[in-house]
């Protein structure tokens, strides 16, 4: 991949930053308060079906289905929306889908663009490759306005700026909102009602203005065409059908066969994300709208469909990973997460913080740099991400697969190619004890020899552990060695027979 940093600068290894992330006492403050806050109420929410498991198995058959077809049904997506009179943009990587998308904004005679939420654009970097092309990109989701006032990075999937409490966010506001269009009030407070009026105001005088806008989409429906956002704020709703230009920058995983399927997701999603029964808005359009320019009409008069890849084609050749493509980005495996609630989403250095992250990044970008090589550690394996996951991805099995993979190297498909890797770089005596056990475990009069003798040197136990163990022991005790191996004592309470 050359044109990707999934949204992000150059990153440390994950134990570094997350280290650094842990000893921010107000950081762990919000992100505990927060995440409590939404899993239990997605909890109340998904409780509530009766039929929730059928529900979560049906959106995983119907993804499963999808990418095994997506050659399929991406050609169908693309007849139906020029069909509607929209123009489709095929973009190989990150670099493509912005040099596309710079391209179309500047062809309008435009140098401002509102946009709707949307991780592709966060993904690709879209946001430094407009103003690098003299162009104003503005969010107008609320949380991502905080972020982009903040000269931040989004560290949830859902709420990007989760990691700020309402006293920074009125901060922000006051010194900040200024410089990108009209100021907060002078004697902001911090309550809810307030910040959010003082966002309203700011963003309204840019939805009215803007004749461009960029969204990426939650669903593409293959049969029709038809592009699916939701959204809880209205601010979708703006961006989606004032501007007379609309370009929408969209996975190729994100399409879904028929509206029938569209129903399945209709359901899980707003219960899965922000633990609601429908969210408040759900916008659906289909090619161009009757718009002409001048209030009269409804919905844009071009409508710009960019395809991105961006690594998407390579996951999708592994067996194992690929099902980290069924993901419809609700976050509920972040806010189950005791690895994200203590380390926040800046540790995982990606635009996909998190157990998805820690397993989609590496697969996007490979696992070459040191961050994307120490991602798939970052995780206890409790499973409790695949728990709530309304498609049921296995993360924990991706996770396995992937440390697999960093430690011992093998094939991988790098930007539609078969290709060897080596093994990432500090992981050496991982292998040798990965080795060393499969030859004991191989040899069972060698394992019982050996357990035996552990069991008769119990009394020489160290309290910590040498070398590369140490850093276990920091924070561990060694658990006691029992008087007899288990093989020993059912030999002797069953009278089996050694074998």
């Amino acid at each position: 991949m050359t044109g990707t940093d999934l949204g992000m600068p150059a990153f440390p290894p994950f134990p570094e930053a997350a280290r650094e992330a842990v000893h921010d006492e107000v950081l762990r403050a919000n992100l505990r308060h927060a995440t409590h806050t939404i899993r239990d109420k997605r909890a109340r929410a998904v409780a509530e079906l009766d039929d929730w498991d059928r529900l979560r198995a049906a959106g995983k058959a119907i993804k499963d289905h999808t990418l095994r077809h997506l050659d399929r049904y991406l050609l169908q997506l693309e007849a139906a929306v020029t069909a509607a009179g929209g123009t489709v943009h095929w973009a190989v990587d990150a670099d493509e889908a912005n040099r596309i998308v710079t391209g179309l904004v500047l062809a309008t005679g435009e140098r401002e663009v509102v946009k709707v939420k949307s991780m592709a654009t966060q993904e690709t970097g879209l946001n430094e490759a407009l103003e690098a092309a003299g162009i104003a990109a503005y969010e107008t989701d609320l949380a991502e306005l905080i972020v982009q006032l903040g000269h931040d990075r989004p560290s949830h999937i859902l709420v990007p700026a989760i990691h700020r409490n309402r006293g920074e966010i009125r901060d922000l506001f006051r010194s900040e909102m200024g410089r990108w269009g009209r100021p907060a009030p002078e004697d902001l407070g911090d309550d809810p009602c307030e910040l959010a009026e003082a966002a309203r105001l700011h963003l309204r005088e840019k939805f009215l203005r803007a004749k461009v806008a960029v969204s990426g989409a939650n669903f593409m429906v293959a049969e029709t065409g038809t592009m699916v956002v939701l959204e809880s704020e209205g601010n979708g709703r703006m961006c989606l059908t004032l501007p007379e230009t609309l370009i929408s920058v969209v996975g190729i995983e994100k399409v879904v066969p028929t509206f029938r399927d569209l129903e399945v997701f209709l359901q899980t999603l707003p219960r899965s994300s922000t633990a609601e029964r429908m969210n408040p808005y759900t916008t659906m359009w289909t090619g161009t709208g009757t718009g002409d320019g001048t209030g009269e009409g409804d919905g844009p008069t071009a409508f710009h469909l960019v395809l991105l890849d961006n690594g998407r084609t390579d996951t999708l050749a592994d067996e194992v990973g690929r099902q980290a493509l069924r993901c419809i980005r609700c976050s509920a495996c972040l806010n189950v997460c005791p690895v994200y609630e203590r380390a926040g989403g800046h540790a995982y250095g990606s635009v996909y913080p998190g157990p998805i992250g820690a397993v989609l990044s590496p697969q996007l970008r490979g696992t070459a740099a040191p961050i994307d090589a120490t991602l798939p550690y970052a995780s206890t394996l409790c499973g409790a991400c695949y728990e709530v996951c309304p498609v049921a991805i296995d993360i924990p099995e991706i996770l396995v697969h992937l440390r697999e993979r960093v430690v011992q190297g093998g094939p991988v498909t790098r930007e539609g190619v078969r290709v060897r890797i080596r093994p990432a770089h500090g992981h050496t005596a991982e292998r040798a004890a990965m080795r060393a056990a499969r030859l004991l475990l191989d040899r069972p009069g060698a394992l019982r020899a050996g357990e035996r003798l552990l069991s008769r040197a119990r009394r020489l136990r160290p309290q910590r552990l040498p070398g590369p163990g140490r850093a276990w022991t920091d924070t561990r005790a060694l658990p006691d060695v029992p008087a007899e191996s288990f093989r020993d004592w059912w030999a002797r309470e069953r009278k089996a027979p050694q074998k």
